[in-house]
């Protein structure tokens, strides 16, 4: 048998990568091995002999991050033997400001906020920069939900994972699917619930409900007097203010409160274990959307093959249908499966017109004044 030359050989790896039969990782693997076995030299041949062992990621915890560890990472880390070290944080804040002191790259990938938390990134020049050819599967995610981090930076540094709502909650043994529709936002602040009344402790929930009771709209508030006059009134009805999904679902599935603004995901994981929860979006109703996060310094090319994995359909819906989430996949694309058309928020035309999420700029623009208040209020001024 013929001895293949060593360029011979460098050149058939190279013709297998281009054709689709090596993924990028093992490309380099065995075009540095064999070149260092030959005595070629590669300038990136000792890079990738010492490859990324391990990414780390950083997000919510509870069910989701438990059906992201599932059916994302455990099966990414089992096909391309990169693990995947966890974090978990409460308050995404505390991300950003660990990693404006932190070392770039101690920091890698992160279950952001969307697009107010990736002007905050953006803001402190922590956004990389991904190279899309690496991720062919953000061909499937929805142009809707693209876009406006596009306008942010062309070159992106976040992909849209999945999108929620923050509706209201609500015991249906104590009220009706009818009196909710007809509160709608006012619901939150009904005297005759006092006591049994919670809510997210974070001062864009409270400032958008009470904005949506005084018939404002949260985007282009007018009257901030009656807006903070609604946030107290509600301050002293209520039993809680809640601060993680897990405190959330104990208080509703506990009958601690009846009525809550609730994240969507959660009032479906209740509701699927026999909770007797009811949701409600009303008109105007915060909506929200999530993305995977590259931080500068990161390992670019493992982080990018990760999201790439995470975004591949059969794993998108399983992550989907475990956290409860609707996925960021295009439903005219995707054949989305019927427990993720039943989620609260999903929107099948793939359009997100009926969702009303936060303009960035102008909650940006005010949120230490409106921070400070609402920080004033909660403890009782």
């Amino acid at each position: 048998m013929k001895k293949l030359s060593s360029t011979t050989r460098l050149e058939r790896l190279h013709d297998r990568y281009l054709n689709g039969g090596l993924d990028r990782r093992n490309f380099l693997g065995l075009t540095a091995a064999a070149a260092a076995a030959s005595g070629l030299y590669l300038p990136w041949a000792g890079p990738a002999l010492a490859a990324v062992k391990e990414v780390r990621f950083d997000g919510w915890g509870g069910v989701v991050q438990e059906a992201i560890d599932k059916y994302a990472f455990q099966p990414f880390t089992a096909k391309t033997g990169i693990g995947v070290v966890q974090g978990t944080f409460g308050d995404e804040n505390e991300i950003i400001t660990k990693a404006k002191t932190s070392s770039p790259g101690d920091f890698q990938v992160v279950h952001s906020s969307g697009v107010e938390y990736y002007a905050k990134y953006v803001a402190a020049g922590m956004n990389s920069e991904i190279n899309e050819a690496n991720i062919p599967n953000m061909a499937n995610v929805l142009a809707a939900m693209i876009e406006p981090f596009r306008k942010m930076t062309p070159k992106l540094s976040a992909v849209p994972y999945d999108y929620g709502t923050t509706g209201i909650a609500y015991n249906t043994t104590v009220i009706s699917a009818d009196e909710a529709k007809a509160q709608g936002a006012a619901l939150l602040f009904d005297k005759k619930y006092a006591g049994k009344i919670g809510g997210y402790d974070s001062m864009v929930t409270r400032v958008w409900y009470a904005a949506l009771a005084t018939g404002q709209d949260p985007n282009n508030i007018k009257d901030m007097d009656a807006v903070w006059a609604k946030v107290r009134e509600q301050r002293d009805l209520v039993k809680k203010f809640w601060s993680s999904g897990a405190e959330l679902m104990d208080l509703l599935s506990k009958g601690e409160i009846v009525v809550t603004d609730a994240w969507s995901g959660r009032v479906a994981a209740l509701q699927q274990q026999g909770s007797p929860i009811g949701y409600l979006d009303p008109p105007g109703s915060y909506a929200w959307m999530e993305d995977m996060l590259i931080l500068k310094g990161s390992p670019m090319a493992e982080c990018e093959e990760l999201i790439n994995f995470m975004l591949d359909p059969a794993t998108s819906i399983a992550v989907a249908e475990g956290q409860n989430y609707p996925p960021s996949l295009d439903p005219t694309k995707v054949q989305l499966t019927d427990k993720i058309k039943a989620l609260p928020a999903f929107d099948p035309t793939g359009q997100m017109k009926s969702l009303t999420f936060a303009d960035p700029a102008y909650w940006s623009s005010h949120e230490d004044e409106w921070g400070k208040q609402w920080d004033r209020i909660s403890k009782g001024a």
